[in-house]
């Protein structure tokens, strides 16, 4: 049986779709079964690997941190609770409204002269009452005052909760970032190594084969191959979850491939003295303003709960529109309007200890909060210190490890060249080459700790 031809209209200029078009025509099952072959190299084809900078990715990371966005949305809580303080000293208008239903009653009234009854208290089972309400604390004892003060100081001290953040997720990306570096580093050394042992064991396997070494020689030539290879396998999982790392605190899409593109040489900073640092330190470090700027909230917090023994005087009044109005009389069932205004004094005299307790912890909070701050500038000094010793024995670090990658090289062709020659042992060169691998992790993981040094003592300043 003949059946019609379908035409398939393409519209993309790939592969995939160029061999759509050529199978339209086709009849049968093979023709789908082609187009599926054809298609599935191209759904298997891996995702673009993203180059980034440091500075690329503590970008993107700090704008899609989940952690940011947490501490963003407290800073907008604080925010809010500023709002909520303030709107307590204005004044308060409500809108009432109301039904109530009540039983029967006995007409009340009086008989006139004439003989007609005039009723004073009628029967009204529906009672609707509707009221616009107004309610002002015109004084309050300085407590609202000091509430919302606090709540200001309280917004201000939820953005440097903010700047905290950041700095901490900054240096956490940067660790992240020159842990991946430093674990390419690492995969890229161990494989010039196993290339190099590769070399070495075929030079050992023909002196073997003339005679001139015994086969213990090419044993551990062998061993030493198996053991780097090892190692090579163990450097490239180490970067695949420092990638994986990485790519979560950057908010990339897991598995997807990180091409550091920073280099991993160090310059030399310019030398500042240690009390400068420390001032830089106290003046920008954001935990230090986020506390000072708490023990202020606190101090007013405790204004606050002095206030309690105040009494407070507030404005109240209101207009009543119902059927019936009480305030109307004699009662009837009809719709009326009245309006109340007034002043009232409100003083605790005695609240059993309530306002003497929120003073006692307003108080142990705000020398919590004190000595909290106290500790922080006693250990930031340390800390600056610590810091800027690990930068300079890291740089230390790094021209020790140079100098020992260029021994070790030497070492190892002198050691090559001599085992060629045959006046030197396998042993001899397996022992140069493990030297010069070793020589050579030692200078990668040096720079990176230069690199970790710098974020840190950058971090300690609060920069």
């Amino acid at each position: 049986m003949k059946s019609s031809a379908r035409t398939v209209v393409a519209q993309d200029s790939s592969p995939a779709f160029a061999a759509l078009k050529c199978c339209a025509t086709l009849r049968g099952a093979w023709a789908v079964g082609l187009l599926c072959l054809l298609a599935a190299p191209a759904a298997a084809q891996p995702a673009p690997a993203l180059r980034l900078t440091v500075e690329d990715a503590v970008t993107r990371g700090l704008a899609t941190s989940h952690r940011i966005a947490e501490t963003v949305a407290r800073r907008e809580a604080a925010d809010a609770v500023v709002g909520e303080r303030h709107a307590a000293a204005l004044p308060q208008l409500a809108a009432q409204a109301g039904y109530m239903r009540t039983n029967h009653v006995t007409p009340f009234g009086t008989i006139t002269p004439t003989g007609q009854f005039n009723v004073f208290w009628p029967d009204v089972p529906d009672n609707y009452r509707s009221r616009l309400d107004l309610q002002w604390p015109i004084y309050t004892g300085g407590r609202v005052d000091a509430l919302e003060r606090a709540a200001r100081i309280e917004a201000t001290a939820s953005a440097d909760e903010i700047a905290t953040a950041r700095a901490d997720l900054k240096l956490e990306i940067t660790r992240a970032y020159w842990a991946l570096v430093t674990s390419g580093e690492a995969v890229r050394v161990v494989e010039e190594a196993v290339v190099r042992i590769d070399a070495h064991l075929r030079d050992v396997r023909n002196q073997l084969a003339a005679g001139l070494i015994p086969p213990n020689d090419v044993l551990s030539v062998e061993a030493q191959q198996s053991r780097q290879r090892m190692l090579a396998i163990q450097a490239r999982v180490a970067r695949e979850v420092a990638e994986a790392e990485l790519a979560r605190l950057v908010g990339a899409s897991p598995g997807t491939p990180i091409e550091p593109s920073a280099p991993i040489e160090i310059t030399r900073p310019m030398a500042q003295p240690f009390a400068a640092l420390l001032e830089v330190a106290r003046a920008q470090r954001p935990e230090r303003a986020a506390l000072e700027k708490r023990v202020a909230a606190a101090r007013e917090r405790a204004t606050a709960a002095a206030a309690g023994r105040r009494p407070i005087v507030a404005i109240a009044g209101g207009v009543d529109y119902a059927r019936p109005n009480p305030r109307i009389f004699p009662r009837e069932e009809a719709w009326h309007s009245s309006w109340d205004a007034g002043v009232s004094i409100n003083w605790p005299l005695f609240d059993g200890g309530r306002a003497r307790s929120e003073m006692a912890e307003a108080a142990a909070t705000t020398r919590a909060i004190e000595e909290r701050l106290a500790d922080v500038d006693a250990s930031l000094a340390v800390e600056v210190r610590q810091r800027l010793a690990e930068v300079e024995s890291s740089r230390a670090a790094v021209d020790a490890a140079a100098d020992a990658v260029r021994s070790a090289t030497e070492a190892r062709r002198v050691l090559g060249d001599r085992f060629a020659a045959g006046v030197a042992t396998s042993t001899d060169v397996l022992d140069a080459q493990v030297a010069l691998l070793q020589a050579e992790l030692d200078r990668t993981q040096a720079m990176a700790n230069v690199r970790l040094a710098d974020a840190r003592l950058a971090r300690a300043l609060g920069q």
